[in-house]
């Protein structure tokens, strides 16, 4: 019989709990990067003594984060002049994209990996489909590696870049001084960064499993009760 056939005894092997912790751990992935909004700021006083219109400047910035597209925002006029245009410096979204891509597309594959093992494993064993598993469980896990070292070296620059005593050297003016202000939260994209390399440990662990399942595993022959035991050499 061809059909579906729905059969949970897969989740209590490893081959389908492990595809279950890649499905989550997917989600989390491309949920606390790609859901990340920000703000950074900073504190703005004038030059001359006899001028005390401080203000506070902020920026919003998130996913996917083009930085040198986020201007520092508050009032048009300060300090007796008006307030000159400063953005953030750099895009950073290059290796955050890439990152949230493979998050997606290890999502798709393991629900689609799920329903396999629990609706179609009769035809999953008597077929090529565990070495196709195999080969793209070991492409997903080389995957994870690359994009989640990307995103860690991308994260590390994001913060360089939205450190306010970084940003604060850069934008004084003749009629005002800038000075740090709050620092943005950076904890959700640590953690983003964390379930990566727990991603590609999950991933390159479960390959083991999946190669068992195909024919390139051969498991010890065992002697059948009719057979006695092999000649001894003299």
């Amino acid at each position: 019989m061809s059909g579906f056939q729905l059969n949970f005894l897969a989740l209590k092997e490893p081959l389908g709990f492990i595809k279950v912790l890649e499905w989550l751990f997917s989600i989390f992935s491309f949920a606390t990067c790609g859901g990340y909004q920000g703000q950074t700021s900073l504190f703005v006083t004038c030059a001359k003594t006899n001028l005390t219109d401080n203000q506070t400047m902020t920026a919003d910035f998130g996913y996917p984060f083009h930085l040198n597209t986020v201007l520092f925002k508050g009032i048009e006029k300060i300090c007796g002049g008006i307030w000159q245009p400063f953005r953030l410096t750099g895009d950073y979204s290059s290796p955050a994209q890439f990152y949230v891509a493979i998050a997606v597309l290890s999502f798709l594959y393991a629900m689609g990996a799920l329903v396999l093992y629990l609706g179609y494993r009769h035809l999953y064993q008597d077929s090529k489909a565990p070495l196709i598993d195999f080969i793209v469980t070991i492409v997903f896990a080389f995957m994870w590696l690359v994009s989640s070292s990307a995103w860690a070296k991308g994260l590390t620059d994001v913060k360089s870049v939205t450190y306010t005593p970084n940003i604060a050297t850069q934008c004084n003016h003749t009629l005002y001084v800038c000075h740090p202000g709050t620092e943005p939260h950076m904890a959700t994209l640590n953690i983003s960064v964390a379930f990566g390399f727990l991603n590609l440990i999950l991933w390159a662990g479960n390959a083991w499993f999946v190669y068992k399942e195909t024919n390139l595993h051969t498991p010890p022959t065992t002697l059948s009760p009719e057979q006695g035991p092999p000649p001894s050499s003299k």
